[in-house]
């Protein structure tokens, strides 16, 4: 078997200072060696490893025949947001986790040729089935909404997004730095959606502008999709000090409002010496790297527990890496000190322990190992719960010990005619896991306005 091919990146010492895109992409000939590793497996693990259930072995087929346009219509059929997923779902855990080639090799590289098929494939627009009659509100345009919408819509449906911010995408837009996830890519695909006859109302925040209970008078179904943008913070001493930031806030700041190019658009960012990232996740990695592009000298992550704890992905820890993160492992902030502006993160070193609910080693503090970080900035990126705005103005509408919304397996909450799916039900996940919700939900929204029945038995 032939080696997997590797991606070309730009270089760490030229990336490290811009924000265009790290990974470049295969070639077709790149393309056409990758795809021509798959076995075409008669019954694709792969496939079941997909939240969204891409026929995988059928896409990569059409490439290996050198065809991106079918490839990118077999994709279509199961995921509207191709070009995203590549670039950032975390494919190691789920399709290429139950490549048959990973039991003895490296597996098929299909988010790779999920990007490729998505970049180079011509954009087919499938025609809607004959509209039934029926509306559909969309509260929130990231993975989950959007992919909940352009199923709906492929469905026949009348469906209307409402977006409180002033571009669409959600966490696709502000979250995900620019060198991870080009904006075009995710305006490209969204046009896709909107191309299927959805509609988006940007500017309307739901639980001010119009409550839910309004939507569920004007509309047949509601489904709720606003994820979790509510930031976690570490409640410890001189957290408010000036030059600490919530990833939320720091990301949004860039991505978003384009701090990045500064004075060009008009939102400043603080410029930083040295920054400390408190957290181990992707988000954490994406504000670490984002500080190093803007300038900072020494940019550290600092993490309670140790490396092969770290919820992010490999290959963003490499990048990180690479580009001159310090990584701080068991370690963890105890408080902030400085004289209005933070000054110094105060911490303590960590030990593990054993397992907690999460399956990973919990950490314990290290007695009499405490000591100080001399920083100028730090970012808080501990994970996030869903904003309460929205649930706390829907009377009935259950929620959890967590603060996520309370669905069954359907996606159907304590409401009737009112969904909800991705990080508003679970909490933080990936963007694949909430386009699986929104796709499960879209199934259940058709067949509930088809068949109606009991809510919740």
């Amino acid at each position: 078997m032939s080696p997997r091919v590797r991606m070309p990146k730009q270089p760490p010492e030229v990336r490290r200072r811009n924000f265009s895109e790290v990974a470049l992409g295969y070639s077709i000939e790149d393309a056409l060696q990758e795809a021509d590793r798959c076995l075409g497996c008669k019954k694709p693990g792969c496939v079941e490893g997909c939240p969204v259930g891409v026929e995988i072995p059928q896409f990569i087929d059409a490439l290996r025949r050198g065809d991106a346009d079918e490839a990118l219509r077999i994709i279509k059929r199961r995921n509207s947001l191709p070009g995203i997923c590549g670039r950032v779902c975390p494919q190691e855990e789920q399709c290429e986790s139950r490549c048959v080639l990973s039991r003895k090799d490296e597996p098929v590289a299909i988010g790779r040729l999920e990007r490729y098929a998505a970049d180079f494939g011509h954009d087919s627009r499938e025609v809607a089935e004959t509209a039934k009659g029926k509306r559909i509100a969309i509260v929130g345009s990231g993975p989950a909404g959007l992919t909940c919408a352009a199923d709906l819509a492929l469905m026949g449906y009348d469906v209307t997004v409402f977006e409180a911010l002033h571009e669409a995408g959600g966490v696709l837009t502000y979250g995900i730095p620019e060198f991870r996830l080009p904006k075009s890519i995710v305006k490209k695909e969204i046009d896709y959606v909107r191309s299927l006859g959805v509609r988006i109302e940007l500017d309307s925040v739901v639980g001010r502008a119009v409550k839910v209970q309004d939507l569920l008078r004007r509309y047949d179904a509601v489904f709720l999709g606003i994820g979790a943008g509510a930031p976690r913070f570490l409640n410890v001493p001189g957290e408010n000090l000036g030059g600490i930031y919530s990833a939320n806030e720091y990301l949004t700041r860039i991505n978003l409002m384009k701090a990045y190019r500064f004075p060009d658009f008009d939102t400043p960012i603080k410029k930083s010496r040295r920054v400390a990232v408190v957290g181990g996740g992707n988000v954490a990695m994406d504000a670490a790297r984002s500080a190093l592009r803007l300038g900072a000298d020494e940019v550290h992550i600092v993490y309670r527990r140790s490396e092969a704890e770290m919820p992010a992905r490999l290959e963003e820890i490499e990048n990180a890496r690479e580009e001159g993160v310090i990584f701080d492992f068991l370690t963890n902030p105890i408080g902030f000190s400085g004289d209005g502006m933070v000054r110094a993160m105060e911490c303590i070193r960590m030990e593990l322990g054993e397992p907690d609910a999460s399956g990973r080693r919990r950490p314990v503090e290290k007695k009499g190992s405490e000591f100080s970080m001399e920083i100028d900035t730090a970012i808080i990126a501990i994970g996030t719960v869903p904003n309460p705005l929205v649930l706390r103005t829907v009377p009935g509408l259950r929620t959890t010990k967590w603060g996520t919304v309370d669905v069954d397996e359907r996606g159907r909450t304590s409401i009737e005619r009112v969904w909800a799916g991705g990080d508003i039900a679970t909490g933080s996940a990936t963007v694949i896991s909430a386009m699986g919700a929104g796709k499960m939900a879209a199934a259940d929204i058709d067949s509930w306005l088809r068949n109606g029945g009991a809510w919740r038995p």
